[in-house]
């Protein structure tokens, strides 16, 4: 008879990694490009009068630190992990509606309250790729922080994954210590103060609990394609 025993970790998550993978990679690829045409547009016509973050003590703490552009760009690798985890094509649909939901989201507050950094808040840096994201990302869209709360709703989804699948702790540890790592960033490169990453850490707290709370049931079969996505509450 065939063993009931639970599947060995480093088997969950190489067939979540494998399954519906080119699904996966270009899904994400659309929807980031997506979401940064809304991005960009916002960031360069606001609607109304832009109003600047202010400083606090904790911001003065933080010396500019040009090497941590390395952990901000890593969150574009770095949100792929979730949907990268999903086991099944009802999940992984369920989980790019809850995290758009986060995105139109931070969308909407920029439109309707747009925010920026104080001017001139990083120094120069010769540090590879500083000029282009000083080029690119203009000190706006600053409040909430969507770096951070995109991370910090990858960070508990890939939590979860990793909760369910028994990976070791030290897998777990090693998840919540890239989310620090990308939040701290955005600090140190001088693209967001404090409040703009609490701001953002809460919002993506916000969607992250519902989005575990109303999802297909975990390591559920597949169902048909394109068939019911077979949605309870989970208490």
């Amino acid at each position: 008879m065939p063993s009931s025993a639970p599947p060995h970790w480093t088997s969950e998550l190489g067939f979540r990694i494998r399954h519906l993978l080119a699904l996966k990679i270009v899904g994400v690829t659309v929807f980031t490009w997506l979401f940064f045409i809304g991005y960009f547009q916002l960031l360069r016509h606001p609607v109304h009068a832009m109003t600047v973050m202010p400083l606090t003590a904790l911001d003065l703490l933080v010396p500019f630190q040009p090497e941590m552009l390395i952990a901000y760009f890593s969150l574009w690798f770095y949100v792929g992990l979730a949907p990268g985890l999903q086991r099944n094509f009802s999940e992984l649909v369920v989980y790019g509606l809850w995290v758009g939901a986060l995105c139109l989201g931070g969308l909407a507050l920029f439109h309707f309250w747009p925010t920026q950094v104080p001017p001139l808040m990083a120094g120069g840096s010769d540090f590879p790729g500083f000029a282009l994201l000083q080029g690119v990302d203009a000190p706006g869209n600053a409040c909430p922080s969507m770096h951070v709360a995109v991370a910090i709703f990858t960070a508990i989804r890939v939590n979860d994954v990793l909760h369910r699948a028994r990976a070791p702790l030290s897998l777990r540890l090693g998840n919540w210590l890239w989310f620090a790592a990308i939040a701290y960033s955005t600090l140190a490169v001088k693209q967001h103060v404090v409040l703009d990453a609490l701001a953002g850490a809460l919002l993506g707290i916000a969607f992250a609990w519902p989005s575990m709370r109303w999802r297909p049931t975990p390591g559920a079969r597949a169902p048909a394609v394109f068939g019911g996505a077979d949605i309870i509450p989970h208490r």
